[in-house]
């Protein structure tokens, strides 16, 4: 004989459909808030970095006017995904001062990325990596250089007493100069 308490309901297509659509609904509002939650997780990632605005490097007073290229660091202001770091060295520039024009130069020999010097008694620059030496200008000092391109420069503005400088890298070994993301 059948026990109406022991017996449970038969499960049937009504009751199968009910809880396949209650596990879908449950998913759904279940993942929603998951996506939420990494779209902001993962946000730093996505955004660009401010490039391209101008850095500060020195007042204008302590660039004397003698032509003389002065070597400056480039402290800035990173922000890598999550974290902030303020006044990191990110690379150096070399200001020279005639008149009232200030000529800035990356630092950076275009031909291998080695740092260049400044030798004040050759008046020129040489890239200790291979030789290759560039005016006070920045331009090819030795037709025979393997650097493609002078001395990378740099955008300059005065604003008031300081001199700030639009601070880049660029691809080293190319003729043309493409900034470095």
């Amino acid at each position: 004989m059948n026990d109406p308490c022991n017996s449970s309901p038969p499960v049937g297509r009504r009751n199968f459909f009910k809880s396949l659509l209650a596990t879908v609904i449950g998913g759904v509002l279940g993942i929603v808030p998951i996506l939420a939650g990494l779209e902001v997780f993962l946000d730093p990632l996505r955004r660009k970095a401010g490039a391209g605005s101008a850095v500060h490097i020195a007042a204008l007073e302590g660039l004397p006017d003698d032509g003389v290229p002065r070597k400056f660091a480039v402290l800035a202001n990173r922000v890598d995904a999550w974290n902030k770091f303020t006044q990191i060295p990110v690379g150096a520039v070399y200001l020279r001062r005639t008149g009232d024009q200030v000529q800035a130069l990356n630092a950076v020999c275009p031909h291998a990325g080695c740092n260049v010097d400044f030798l004040q008694q050759r008046n020129a620059y040489l890239c200790p990596c291979h030789n290759s030496t560039f005016t006070v200008a920045g331009r090819i000092g030795d037709p025979s250089s393997p650097a493609a391109r002078g001395l990378d420069s740099l955008d300059v503005e005065i604003r008031g007493n300081e001199v700030w400088v639009k601070f880049q890298n660029f691809e080293a070994g190319r003729r043309e100069k493409i900034p470095v993301a």
